[in-house]
């Protein structure tokens, strides 16, 4: 009977340390570890996704992602030399700046 107790209060005590444990745990993201430059070297140097993702050792996910943040910044740098040339803001159709239209 006593070693029944013991056994329990031993599986317990296991089972709030493996609770208390994984509660402390931070997950591991990979999109602060991939280096995006290096991807996009070897993607301009001619190689496709799949063998990028191989000699840098990540996924295919993770190149495809590379490439849509250097477009965004391409897109974004457009905009800004835009400005910078013209000295004023680009001007931004109605529909996308969110108002309504008005009627009468």
């Amino acid at each position: 009977m006593v070693i029944k107790k013991i056994a329990v209060a031993a599986a317990s005590a296991m089972l709030v340390a493996t609770m208390v444990f994984a509660a402390n745990a931070r997950p591991a993201y990979a999109a602060n570890e991939v280096d995006c430059d290096a991807v996009m070297n070897e993607l301009n140097s001619g190689k496709h996704a799949k063998e990028v993702a191989k000699d840098l050792s990540i996924s295919t996910s993770s190149v495809y992602r590379c490439k849509r943040h250097a477009k965004a910044a391409a897109k974004a740098s457009t905009k800004t030399s835009l400005q910078a040339q013209t000295g004023k803001d680009l001007p931004v159709p109605p529909a996308a700046a969110g108002s309504p239209a008005t009627t009468k």
